[in-house]
């Protein structure tokens, strides 16, 4: 119960316009790791238009470090509503160093559907992949890849035929993480 109280206390003080304020309330939720009110975060990170406030968003997002929180993320990255927020997400992803093994068809989905930018940074999440999965998903993901290589450019052709080679050699362990 006061667990919520504190959730609702923070997601109140998110409407803030106070800079200041906002950061400090942001930095809180770091201390408290409260995954209750990532929305509320992302929900700011897509409606601010103050880089100060927006760089301690994404910083936050970068340090996660409960793998539940992986799934809010990827929530955030699927939807729609952040799109313009989502190469920043996707980034997040690969620097906070959570496991997203599970998700690969959606990081193989956002180098071939997105722009350059975004893609690249999903590139740079599949090569930091680790855990196992099963060889029939990595084929599956190798064919959407090949099938995609017929319409790419120089620059997608090229993730394309670098992401086949990673593909085929994801590391059970983090190399960064003891896990």
């Amino acid at each position: 119960m006061e667990s919520d109280l504190k959730s609702k206390e923070i997601l109140n003080n998110l409407k803030s316009s106070d800079t200041e304020f906002l950061i400090d309330t942001i930095d809180k939720i770091r201390e408290s790791g409260n995954r209750m009110i990532m929305e509320g975060l992302f929900d700011l990170l897509h409606t601010t238009a103050d880089a100060e406030v927006k760089g301690s968003i994404i910083a936050l997002l970068s340090e996660l470090k409960h793998q539940e929180s992986a799934i809010l993320l990827l929530e955030a990255i699927k939807n729609e509503k952040y799109l313009n927020e989502r190469k920043d997400l996707v980034c997040c992803c690969w620097q906070n160093g959570l496991s997203y093994i599970d998700h690969l068809p959606l990081f193989v989905d956002l180098i071939i559907d997105e722009s350059f930018q975004i893609a690249f940074e999903a590139f740079t999440v599949i090569e930091h992949m680790y855990g196992k999965t099963e060889d029939q998903v990595i084929d599956q993901e190798c064919k959407k890849i090949e099938a995609a290589y017929q319409n790419a450019n120089k620059e997608k052709a090229y993730l394309f035929n670098e992401l086949l080679t990673i593909l085929k050699d994801i590391p059970e362990k983090s190399q960064f993480r003891n896990d």
